[in-house]
């Protein structure tokens, strides 16, 4: 509550010197830093509260404390619990897919489409894989019941999006020639499953496991591709 007494007086204080004919411009760029910073430390420290405690164990009081704000600044940048763990959603499928469409975009000039998409592969199921993306699964599912909303939202931020991505990838090398697709989003969940069933099964319910090593991840992306293209590489090309 103190820090939000402070903001105020030092609004009145800039309104009054405004009124004056006082720039406040000078002042208005590190303020925005300010609210920046704090609400990238809200969305770190709800990040760590969700993964920690579930959806349903976790409180705005225990967020607003690790990210040492007040709970009032925590609920002036995210309305509600819902929304705040739905920015968290939209953070961690951002990071994820950071340079993932420029690779997809890659495949489509790639000489060696086969080798592209092992390599994509790889890296695709190493960034699903990594354990605070497992754990975020855990957290939507273990909510999904009470909170089908979120499970929701989660599906089509992160699978559908990818699942149409890969569509459209599939469809474009059809037309090249490249592919034989006759169901462009059918072929995207294939050649999403067959990557990732297998390791993402196991890490999902086997929750004591050490998490894979890379070179049996390598291997799961190599015979995913592998298997697809014997289903969906042209007559000539196999």
């Amino acid at each position: 509550m103190g820090e939000h007494v402070v903001d105020a007086g030092r609004a009145v204080e800039d309104g009054g010197r405004a009124g004056v004919g006082t720039d406040p411009g000078p002042r208005a760029a590190p303020e925005r830093g300010r609210s920046a910073r704090k609400r990238q430390a809200i969305l770190d420290a709800a990040c760590t509260v969700f993964l920690r405690d579930g959806y349903g164990g976790t409180s705005m009081d225990n967020i607003a404390a690790l990210a040492r704000v007040s709970k009032q600044t925590v609920y002036k940048h995210f309305a509600d619990k819902q929304r705040l763990f739905t920015a968290v959603i939209d953070g961690v499928i951002d990071a994820a897919e950071s340079d993932g469409q420029e690779m997809l975009d890659g495949l489509l000039t790639s000489g060696d489409l086969g080798e592209q998409l092992r390599h994509y592969a790889r890296r695709h199921l190493a960034v699903i894989m990594q354990p605070h993306i497992v754990q975020m699964r855990r957290v939507i599912i273990g909510a999904a019941d009470q909170f089908p909303e979120l499970a929701r939202s989660w599906y089509e931020r992160a699978p559908a999006r990818g699942r149409a991505a890969f569509a459209a990838l599939f469809s474009e090398l059809a037309r090249q020639g490249r592919l034989r697709v006759s169901d462009p989003e059918l072929a995207a969940e294939h050649f999403n499953w067959l990557i990732l069933s297998i390791p993402l099964n196991r890490a999902m319910f086997r929750v004591d496991d050490e998490p894979p090593a890379v070179a049996e991840l390598d291997y799961y992306a190599d015979e995913g591709v592998r298997v697809f293209l014997a289903a969906y590489a042209p007559a000539l090309s196999r």
